[in-house]
This record gives C-alpha cells, structure tokens and sequence, in this order.
C-alpha cells in the first residue's frame, strides 16, 4: 500500500515543515510575555520542577498570569517529557523562574525539532492512515492525490511549525480516532480519542458526533446483553484513561476544580482578537461584548451552539452511515467553532480536520473551504512574522488544488464555468485582500479595518459550508435512505 510516490510525498511534507521551522514564531523578540513560544517553553520549566499537585496552582514559584497551563495533563506530561530532554541538553533551558525568554538558537532548534518529531510520529502517520481507510483503497492513483491535498494543508503547518504550538498531537490523535472507528476499530478509536481529548479540551468540539456514533453501535447490538457489554467496554475505556491520566489530581476535589478552572476560564470573554465567527461579525454592527456580561454571553452561546448541535446528533443516531458521521462530525465543529464560547482564530483547524474527511466525496467545496480557513489566521500570521511562508504555501496549495486534485479527476463541478468562476474570484479575492491589508495602512478612526474584512469575508465562506455540510447530511441523507 505504501510505495515509493507516498513515501516521496511525505518527505516532500516534512521538508516543508523543516522550511517554515526556519521563520520566526509567535511573540520573538517581544518581552515581557513573548508568545505560545514562550508558552510551551514555561510549561516544560514548571512540570519539571514542580510537583504535578502544582502544576495548575497559582504559587510563587508559578504564576498562572505568566502563561500559566490551561491544557489537560496529557499536554502537561508532554511538557513534562521535553522538559526533561531539555534540561539534559542544557538546564538554562527549564530552570525554574530564571529560564523566561530563553531565545538561543540551540533552544529554537530542540524546540522546532520537537514539533517535527510530533509530525512523523503522530500527524503524518494518522493522515497517512485516514487517507487509506476513507478513500478508495483500490484506487491508488486516488488515495496519493488526496493525501497530498492533506499533508500540505497549509493551515496546520504555519501554525504547528510557524507560529508554535503542538495541534499535531492532538488533531493527531483525533484522526487516527476517527480512522479507527471507520474501520469498526471502536474500542481502539474510543481510547486514541480519549487522549486527543486529554491532550487539548477544544477536541470538545468532536465529542458529540463520535459519542453518539458509538452509542448507536451499542445499540446495533443482537441482544441487550451484547449491548450492554459493548457499552460498558467503551465506557470502561474511557473511564480508566481518564482515570490514570488524572491521577495526580484525584486526592482532593479542590485539586480536580484547579485543573478544571484552568482548562475552561470563562473570564477570557466570548472571542478573541478579531475571529471569524458569527460573534465577531455581530459584535462590527451591534456591539453585544460590551452589552453582556460574561456568564450571560456564555448562557447564549450556550443555547445558540444546542439549537444546532442536537439536530445534527439527533439526526446521526437514527441515520447510523459513515458519510453521515463524517458530515456531522465537520458540522458540530463548526457550529462551536460558530456559536460557542471563548473561540480563538486557531479554533478552525478543530473543523478543517474532519473536513479532511470530506475530500474524496466533496473535493471542490472542501478544497474551497479548507484555504479559506488559512486565509482567516492572516491577522496571526502577520503579528507572527510570517507572512512570506503564508503566501508561498497558500499559492503553491491553491496549485495543487486546481491542476492535481479537480483537474485530474475531471470533477465535474470544476468544468462548472460558474463553480470555476467563484471559486477563482473567491481566491483571488483573498490574496488581494491579504496584499491590500499589508501595504495599505488602516485609517485612523478604523484600525482594525482589515482584520474585520478578513473575519467577515472567511465567515460568509464558513457559513455557506456549514450549511451545505448540513444539507448534504440531511437532505442528501433522505434522499439516499429512501432509495435505499
């Protein structure tokens, strides 16, 4: 199954990670609080210095204001990991308190390099497996232009090996989850999904689809006790991982509630910076951050996210078909990436992940969705220093999208002079836009004037895909279920 064009194409992958790795990254050079960097770099400095009862208590020797950690413990014992290869490398690296800012070109390597081990041991891999379950396995010509339409996705690499953070490890897990269950793996894809959830909360965003999923196969059971057994494995999977990665913290109810109030902080507001979401657009004409308070903005979004999230889920458990789980799976994640609480721009490769899914069966309208959303992170991506590879990797996908993916299958939407035409001008578009913002300064009575076109261009292009990913898995749905 692996030949030498996959193997070509995901050094191909790895090479340019290697390349972006060469860029600055989020907060270089800009003391006192630097960046997720510097974020990542601290964590690994408390986790091995503290004990694990502390690593979420406010101290004097941690100070939750100076990037405190407010991920789950699998991310903590990840730091914890790297942290003590650093300190064996050079202890200047994590010493504790005296280490903040550390910016040497050796620290940058380990740190770079940690990210790139994290691709070829989880990401790529996870990718490499998804592709081979979900696309035609007897069409291998197939299967090696997907995964590249997936492996150079633009949005993870300038995050994960731009800006700095570790998704792949997460998005990794959820998508070696995801192929699993896909290929009626449940118990295997219940415990890959587990981690993915204990590596970064935000994976909240699949949980209803797969746990709804999964509950249906329970029920799909011959007899109540099979059913009964299957449920009670899962839950008995679910349960323990959690359970021993936990560990640390279950002595004391005040010691779960830290961990918990670190993980999700309502204080932070509805959004931040200028995300293109349904929120941030509101808030340009009606400014409905300054009109509620922070617990009545989450009660909203609270109600906004059920009124759509239940229907889909509903919908997939009495409508049990893989297309429709991978369809609900983009649709729930879009609509917390929408409606929800506390969402950062970073939030949507929580959707552009299951959306790589849809590649095989909906390629125009996936493609179209998937370089909007790198288009959405520009702002970061300009505050980070990295603006060059944004365009060299958006321009070189956008190739690839047009001349290897549509045009080598003749998809038939593509020879749409209409679809062809927007799908240009949409694209175009953005490069336009990204260029304008760049070189032509904002007036002063609106600073933040390209910021917002940007979020309300990408959320007009989110929204039509969320609507057409819930017509596909409802009406679509029916029409193919009453063929049947």
């Amino acid at each position: 199954m692996i030949n030498a064009n996959i193997v070509a194409a995901i050094s191909a992958a790895i090479a340019v990670r290697a390349i972006v790795s060469l860029n600055s990254y989020s907060g270089q050079g800009k003391p006192p609080m630097y960046g997720d960097y510097e974020a990542q770099r601290h964590w690994q400095e408390i986790t091995t210095n503290l004990e694990p009862k502390y690593w979420y208590r406010n101290t004097s020797e941690n100070d939750l204001l100076y990037w405190g950690l407010d991920y789950p413990p699998l991310t903590a014992y990840h730091s914890y990991l790297l942290g003590i290869v650093a300190g064996k490398y050079d202890e200047s690296f994590v010493e504790l308190t005296k280490s903040r800012g550390v910016e040497s070109d050796a620290h940058k390597t380990f740190m770079r390099l940690s990210v790139l081990l994290a691709d070829v041991v989880i990401y790529l891999p996870a990718l490499l497996v998804l592709c081979i379950v979900i696309v035609n396995q007897q069409n291998k010509k197939s299967m090696f232009v997907y995964l590249i339409a997936m492996i150079l996705y633009p949005g993870q690499i300038l995050i994960d090996n731009g800006h700095f953070q570790y998704n792949n490890i997460s998005l990794g897990f959820f998508l070696l989850a995801i192929a699993a269950i896909c290929k009626e793996k449940h118990y295997v894809g219940s415990f890959v999904y587990t981690l993915a959830l204990n590596y970064k909360q935000m994976e909240l965003y699949h949980a209803f689809p797969i746990f709804i999923y999964l509950l249906r196969t329970c029920f799909d059971q011959k007899s109540f006790s099979q059913k009964l057994k299957k449920f009670l494995i899962i839950a008995t999977i679910v349960v323990s991982t959690f359970v021993v990665l936990w560990l640390p913290w279950l002595g004391s109810l005040d010691s779960i509630l830290e961990v918990v109030g670190r993980l999700f902080p309502i204080g932070r507001g509805v959004f931040e910076d200028k995300v293109s979401n349904f929120w941030c657009v509101v808030n340009v004409v009606y400014k409905i951050k300054n009109k509620l308070e922070n617990q009545q903005m989450a009660m909203l979004c609270l109600g906004v996210t059920a009124a759509f999230v239940l229907p889909i889920n509903v919908h997939l458990f009495f409508n049990k078909r893989k297309e429709t789980f991978l369809l609900s799976l983009v649709s729930t994640a879009m609509t917390f990436y929408l409606f929800s609480f506390q969402v950062h721009e970073k939030s949507i490769l929580l959707v552009a992940a299951p959306a790589l899914c849809l590649l095989n069966s909906y390629p125009l309208e996936t493609l179209w969705f998937l370089e909007v959303t790198v288009f959405s992170m520009f702002p970061l991506f300009v505050k980070d220093g990295l603006e060059m590879p944004f365009f060299v990797l958006l321009f070189i996908y956008h190739i690839c999208v047009k001349d290897i993916v549509l045009k080598e299958f003749n998809y038939r939407q593509f020879k749409n002079r209409v679809m062809t035409a927007l799908f240009s001008t949409s694209v175009y578009s953005m490069f336009i836009i990204a260029c304008v913002s760049l070189f032509a300064p904002a007036p002063a009575r609106y600073p933040h004037i390209w910021s917002l076109l940007i979020s309300v261009y990408s959320f007009v292009h989110f929204f039509l895909y969320f609507c057409f990913c819930i017509w596909q898995q409802f009406v679509n749905s029916f029409t193919k279920t009453k063929a049947a």
